[in-house]
């Protein structure tokens, strides 16, 4: 029978793959044109969060503390590049975010599940576009699938990408990132995060995560299988309260926390937060061998990205 023998978190923004300059400077005038939700789950502008920040703002962004937290997200990635190698997967099963690149308005599920053989993507680090097709584990989605329906779970399905479709960032995060070689098969399950009103609340979240841990253990093959939740912690704005207090909760299994999680910290970017949500479910049976966090402000406002990595054996 299959054994869930590792699972892992990783954010996937734009920092992580940007160079210590574009953290000092590369961020201002996107994030001066973007709206943002505030703490509270209010929306605002990049000068109302200005007009707020502390006065100790300028200091968290000093280059010296830039430089820093971006070497310590460097360090994170290269570990857990070397822990999801370490542990030899039969398959990866990928809990991220799709935003209208594969689902668009006309049809926007809340959970879906990719079965084909192989899903088109682009080969990492090049320079050029040049597309790949990456395994995919299909008998373990479609057993997924099957496990997750009689679970009480209704999902739509995909078996291939339309033409000019590739997959989308939180699965091509993993391949460029983590999965360099392309050799271990992925299962790519989507969560709709982002887009009212058909948001999975964080309660099904949990459950769905419950549900894949129980789908892996009766997968009659010998194999082994690990979860990773692609995406989060907090931003546009750094939540760094709640993302520290989110991975305490990963640290000591704490299914009330998920569970009752508020639905205004998981607004805008933070709605990815719900992908580390269903991985909490799915690693129950796993303890939490090591979390990196990096609270990345990159403006006066403090705008940013919660950066975590976490791995569970």
């Amino acid at each position: 029978m299959a054994q869930l023998v590792a699972a892992f978190g990783s954010s996937h923004s734009p920092m992580l793959a940007s160079r210590i300059e574009d953290w000092q400077s590369g961020f201002l005038a996107r994030d001066q044109a973007r709206q943002f939700v505030d703490l509270d789950g209010n929306a605002c502008n990049y000068a109302e969060l200005l007009a707020r920040a502390p006065a100790d703002a300028l200091q968290r962004i000093a280059p010296e503390h830039l430089t820093l937290r971006h070497g310590e997200a460097m360090a994170a990635m290269a570990r857990l590049r070397d822990d999801v190698a370490a542990v030899k997967l039969d398959a990866l099963i990928i809990v991220g975010d799709d935003q209208e690149e594969l689902f668009h308005h006309e049809n926007m599920p809340a959970i879906g599940i990719y079965y084909g053989d192989t899903i088109r993507g682009r080969l990492p680090y090049q320079q050029e576009v040049r597309e790949a097709d990456y395994a995919c584990h299909a008998g373990l989605a479609r057993h997924l699938i099957a496990s997750l329906q009689q679970d009480g779970f209704d999902l739509s399905v995909m078996r291939s990408l339309a033409e000019g479709q590739r997959e989308g960032h939180a699965y091509s995060f993993a391949h460029r990132f983590y999965l360099t070689a392309g050799a271990v098969p992925i299962v790519p399950v989507f969560l709709n995060a982002y887009y009212p009103p058909n948001q999975p609340s964080p309660s099904r979240c949990l459950a769905l995560g419950e549900a894949l841990q129980r789908a892996i253990a009766q997968f009659p093959q010998d194999a082994r299988i690990g979860v990773m939740a692609s995406g989060g912690l907090s931003h546009f704005v750094v939540d760094e309260a709640f993302d520290r207090a989110l991975i305490e909760a990963l640290r000591r299994k704490d299914e009330k926390f998920f569970r009752d999680a508020p639905l205004a910290k998981l607004q805008s970017g933070s709605s990815e937060i719900r992908n580390w949500i269903c991985l909490a479910g799915a690693s129950m049976r796993l303890d939490l061998a090591w979390a990196s966090y990096v609270p990345g402000y990159r403006t006066p406002a403090l705008s940013g990205t919660g950066l975590c990595f976490a791995s569970f054996r």
